[in-house]
């Protein structure tokens, strides 16, 4: 899975020549050989990687604590999303509608690689949701939606039907 968001965050971010990568582990970690130095490990390191190749600095936080808040997700994303039970997903999901209460974005008011890592991470529990599970993480549904019709980011991913008149009061469509 994490070859194939690689992948797509390349596109995203209109690279030109496509890295050869590969894995590593019982986990599958990712690993992207570079020819100019030592290998690359791990999905958020190759990831930044991938920002900073692209000259996308934006992405990765226009400032120390937005850069904080960006690695922070980044972090939790493989710490605690993936490969998680079904016991803690739900408060994965508790605990992220919470959090985008009052934000757009997981950093704020602007998108950021935090975003695009956390979408491809929980496309398939978002996927896997009834609608009465949608309408009860309404902000993580609006933020998932969002986040799944900006611009080049969904490429692998089949999109999900979210039931607009819930997630998005009348008049803010």
């Amino acid at each position: 899975m994490a070859l194939r968001e690689l992948s797509s965050l390349e596109k995203f971010l209109g690279l030109k020549k496509p890295n050869k990568y590969s894995t590593q582990g019982g986990k599958k970690v990712p690993v992207l050989q570079n020819n100019n130095g030592p290998a690359l490990i791990g999905l958020v390191t190759i990831a930044s990687h991938l920002v900073r190749e692209a000259k996308r600095p934006e992405l990765l936080g226009d400032r120390a604590e937005r850069r904080a808040v960006v690695q922070q997700w980044l972090e939790h994303r493989v710490t605690r999303l993936d490969n998680c039970s079904k016991e803690e997903v739900k408060v994965i999901l508790k605990d992220l509608n919470q959090y985008l209460e009052d934000k757009v974005y997981l950093a704020g008011n602007v998108f950021t690689l935090a975003d695009i890592l956390m979408y491809y991470g929980i496309h398939h529990i978002v996927m896997e949701l009834a609608v009465q599970e949608k309408e009860r993480y309404l902000n993580i549904t609006r933020w998932f939606d969002h986040i799944q019709h900006y611009p080049g980011v969904r490429h692998h991913l089949p999109p999900v039907a979210v039931l607009r008149n819930r997630v998005y009061p009348s008049g803010h469509h």
